[in-house]
């Protein structure tokens, strides 16, 4: 049997990894010239580090337990520093406790001066239908908390707006906090398990790629373009630029732009309903210095309502120790919102310039970068709009209908790496299934 999965980001390597050990032929085929997706080393200053994501989500064992299987797992590290800020009014202000913005010690909130008044809780039933996350909240606890609190941490997710995404897509643990948000975040807190939130990889999660290709067996082809899927004598006919390939079955692991136009003939409800949603085009900016800057905590988030043009940073060599040498500081800086492109029309030179500058204004003097790089993600982001989860039922439903075609990656379930990772389980599992094997 052989399975043809187009895309190579990790959603298509962990499918390919899976299949390769049900014992199972794979063929990935990337469209561009690297695999490993939004996953991606570069050297910067003499030092190699992650220029995409450079975090995984611990709470959620995919990952983790991905990374152990790959013999990985002795690299697993949590970060050196876990205080963030909220770069507002002026000032980098700590973060105080919050679920996904949600305040969970109002006293700590009011300290920070992160708002002027503290919160009220209104109690707000759970929706009927989906909301926009910004309508929920600002219903429950107001503007500010809004503004000041949740839009950061949502726009640090999916670079988007809390009055366009889904409620009950992404923002579902403030709906799971109940009517009393303020109470809500509050217990969630008091009755959390603790231990750490975030995990990276000595050497940087751009690793992951690389080592789940190897691990797989796959035939993997970069500069692969494939322009049709269509059923073939049993199976599928994949039409590539400069020729086809013939398999048992599909895993389209491509972004939702990508997926509806290869969907368009074979699926074409699913691919109707994909070819609405829409990404964010980000950049990551990554500065090396030749000094020791005296730099507090792991980084800061901005509220868009502050106008700036990064939306966070990462002081990178305190939060992870594998960072960290005399003599070297590493900072990133993220720019790009959803619908908010502006500063990417520019070239690298300027848009690593106004990232400095607010680094600058954020975080006090900073010398002259030895070393920077821009890594431009266009089309990064899925955006979980209200509605999402029904349009990803639809979509779900008609693939469903087509033995031996499945979808995974980060446009339905999830945006970090272990819901991508998950994704990817859960097609091979239900192709496996399909096909009897």
């Amino acid at each position: 049997m052989r399975v043809a999965i187009v895309g190579g980001g990790v959603a298509g390597l962990t499918a390919a990894y899976e299949l390769g050990k049900a014992g199972v032929d794979v063929v990935v085929l990337e469209g561009s010239d690297r695999i490993g997706g939004k996953l991606r080393l570069a050297e910067v200053g003499g030092v190699t580090l992650d220029v995409g994501a450079e975090a995984l989500l611990a709470r959620r064992p995919e990952a983790t337990d991905l990374c152990a299987e790959l013999g990985l797992g002795d690299t697993v590290v949590h970060p050196s520093a876990t205080s963030a800020a909220i770069w507002t009014r002026g000032a980098l202000r700590p973060m105080p406790p919050t679920v996904l913005g949600i305040p969970a010690d109002v006293d700590a909130l009011m300290a920070s001066g992160i708002v002027d008044r503290p919160p009220v809780s209104r109690p707000v039933p759970a929706p009927k239908d989906d909301v926009s996350v910004g309508e929920f909240v600002r219903a429950g606890v107001g503007d500010e908390v809004l503004e000041r609190l949740v839009e950061p941490l949502l726009g640090g997710v999916y670079a988007g707006h809390a009055d366009l995404l889904s409620l009950s897509a992404a923002g579902a643990q403030i709906l799971a906090l109940g009517e009393d948000l303020l109470a809500g975040a509050a217990k969630a807190r008091a009755t959390s398990e603790g231990g750490p939130v975030f995990a990276g990889l000595v050497g940087g999660v751009g690793r992951l790629p690389s080592a789940l290709a190897e691990a797989s067996g796959a035939e993997i082809r970069t500069e692969a373009v494939v322009r049709d899927i269509e059923r073939a004598h049993g199976g599928w006919t994949l039409t590539l630029v400069g020729g086809t390939e013939t398999v048992d079955a599909v895993v389209v692991a491509a972004p939702g732009p990508a997926a509806s136009r290869l969907l368009a003939d074979t699926a074409p409800e699913a691919s109707f309903e994909l070819a609405d949603l829409t990404y964010a085009s980000t950049a990551i900016v990554t500065f090396v210095f030749d000094d020791d800057l005296q730099l507090a905590g792991s980084g800061f988030l901005v509220p868009p309502v502050d106008g700036t043009d990064i939306k966070g940073a990462t002081f990178s060599s305190q939060k992870w120790s594998w960072l960290a040498e005399p003599g070297r500081t590493v900072l990133r800086a993220s720019v790009g919102r959803a619908g908010d492109t502006a500063l990417l029309h520019h070239d690298d030179t300027a848009v690593a310039a106004t990232a400095l500058a607010d680094l600058r204004e954020a975080a006090g003097h900073l010398p002259e970068p030895a070393a920077w790089h821009v890594q431009r993600w266009g089309g990064a982001l899925p955006q979980y709009e209200v509605g999402h989860l029904d349009r990803i039922a639809v979509v779900e439903r008609a693939i469903a209908a087509e033995p031996g075609l499945e979808l995974c990656g980060a446009a339905y379930h999830g945006v970090g790496v272990p819901a991508v990772i998950a994704s990817a389980h859960g097609a091979v599992l239900r192709l496996l299934a399909d096909l009897g094997h």
